[in-house]
């Protein structure tokens, strides 16, 4: 999906909270979770998409969740950073602005080192956010899930019809940390940062070309794309 794509809404839940998919570059998603007034990033790899969509929707940036330190998932820091820091409104602008991110990677901005085991209340929208450590796509890739609305924002580790690539962990860490995400409730839905599926589904057809469930997704996922909508959450 290119970048100048709209903007599109997901309603994931009964309540007021929806995620809001903003698609940047040539195929990665970066994610807002908002009630319709506030607002965090999830892996804002460039700040322009997410400012554009703060703006249509006239919602309040509050926080910004990172899962890794690759620059597709964190350029856009810096950017955010000063367009709230011309925000007078904001509540607690005294306070240096909420950037969670991965304990065990270095990444300029984030003020608030997560590891598996920490957990992010979120007062403004009513939301928890709990970490895991997903090593494999790098060594300190993180994940935030949120068990009351079923919602894992899982970066580069986990993919519709496949997983990340490894570019600092071991197969062993790439499969312990997709058998963590496997423990998770069925009903997940799963917000991955890149739109992956039809070449993943590509993949595993050549793989397992009599199954039959998989040629009915390829064809279900194709159908998306063809009417340019995103094939994830899955």
């Amino acid at each position: 999906m290119p970048a100048n794509s709209p903007t599109t809404t997901t309603d994931c839940a009964a309540n007021t909270l929806q995620v809001l998919c903003v698609p940047a570059f040539d195929d990665n998603y970066l994610w807002l979770i908002h009630n319709g007034r506030d607002a965090v990033a999830i892996d804002p790899g460039a700040a322009a998409p997410i400012v554009a969509a703060l703006e249509a929707q006239q919602l309040r940036l509050r926080a910004i969740f990172i899962t890794h330190h690759h620059g597709d998932h964190c350029g856009g820091i810096a950017q955010l950073l000063q367009y709230v820091s011309q925000d007078a409104a904001q509540p607690g602008a005294a306070q240096p602005f909420p950037v969670y991110g991965p304990r065990n990677e270095a990444i300029a901005g984030v003020n608030n080192p997560l590891s598996e085991g920490d957990s992010v209340d979120l007062a403004a929208l009513g939301l928890q956010l709990q970490v895991l450590d997903l090593p494999g796509h790098t060594l300190g890739h993180i994940a935030y899930y949120s068990a009351d609305q079923g919602w894992l924002f899982c970066g580069d580790t986990l993919f519709a019809g496949g997983c990340g690539r490894l570019f600092e962990g071991s197969p062993a860490q790439m499969h312990a940390s997709l058998s963590k995400l496997a423990a998770l409730p069925e009903a997940t839905l799963v917000y991955c940062a890149h739109e992956y599926t039809l070449s993943n589904l590509k993949f595993a057809m050549e793989v397992e070309p009599d199954n039959l469930t998989l040629a009915q997704r390829q064809q279900h996922e194709q159908a998306k794309r063809a009417q340019g909508l995103a094939t994830v959450p899955s």
